[in-house]
């Protein structure tokens, strides 16, 4: 009868170091990064109405624009795809539109990557792709010292279910919340990429002044002829190789000051 006890205890043991394990080294930024994605999610929610509402307008149920919200979390290739539906492109069209459409990815694909231990296994990275939208990858490359996929993984908890329940309700001709709600969570969003870039802006001269040319020149791209034009995707897309390339050769960073 000891025995037996002592053998279910031993068998039970690994099992519990494993989960206070994990809850000691992840735990921690997993609920940091679940109260960051709140202020996300909510603007996600009261934006995503649009999104829903162009679905409905191609011909799309309520059930297929909030999948459609839950496997492809970006409102500008989103609304490429439901405008080529709508217009009964090929699904070859579809998908390469959409690729254009979210091009910038990539670069902060390569960005996000810089911020993870070389350790991290494929499937963190698969995972953290999958759902790099614009604000989550400016709260997790602002994470001070190498990321934590599970920080991001807390902020995708609150912030992918409101994008696509925000899809569905629009898709399902709700009312969408009133125009003084839909503004004010979308200025939250813009005051939190204030709150990501004016911290080390205002520790390190060469942040601010990369911040102050990518303003200035976002803003002259926007206006000039044959480069207003192009698409704002494809501005972001070359102002940021030229300005950040330019700063990587001009101001390199040692690696041992990146990882501080």
């Amino acid at each position: 009868m000891m025995m037996e006890s002592e053998r279910r205890r031993s068998v039970s043991a690994p099992a519990k170091s494993r989960g206070s394990g994990w809850a000691a080294e992840h735990g921690v930024s997993f609920r940091l990064g679940m109260v960051h994605g709140l202020p996300i999610a909510l603007g996600y929610f009261a934006v995503a109405f649009s999104l829903g509402i162009a679905a409905r307008g191609a011909g799309l149920t309520a059930w297929q624009a909030m999948l459609a919200s839950l496997l492809n979390n970006a409102s500008a290739g989103e609304y490429v795809g439901f405008t080529l539906f709508a217009a009964h492109a090929a699904l070859w069209e579809v998908a390469a539109m959409t690729v254009v459409a979210n091009a910038r990815y990539l670069l902060m694909s390569c960005a996000l990557g810089q911020k993870l231990d070389p350790s991290t296994p494929l499937v963190h990275r698969l995972i953290l792709g999958f759902d790099l939208t614009d604000e989550l990858f400016g709260i997790s490359v602002a994470r001070p010292g190498k990321l934590d996929p599970w920080y991001t993984y807390g902020a995708m908890v609150p912030s992918i279910p409101c994008w696509a329940t925000g899809t569905a309700l629009g898709g399902r001709g709700a009312r969408p919340p009133p125009a003084s709600v839909v503004s004010a969570l979308s200025v939250a969003l813009y005051g939190m990429f204030l709150a990501i870039i004016i911290p080390p802006a205002r520790k390190n001269r060469v942040v601010a002044g990369v911040v102050a040319i990518s303003f200035a020149a976002s803003y002259a791209a926007g206006k000039l002829p044959l480069v207003s034009d192009i698409s704002s995707g494809s501005r972001t897309i070359l102002l940021t190789l030229i300005i950040a390339g330019a700063a990587a050769v001009l101001f390199p960073v040692k690696e041992e000051q990146d990882e501080k």
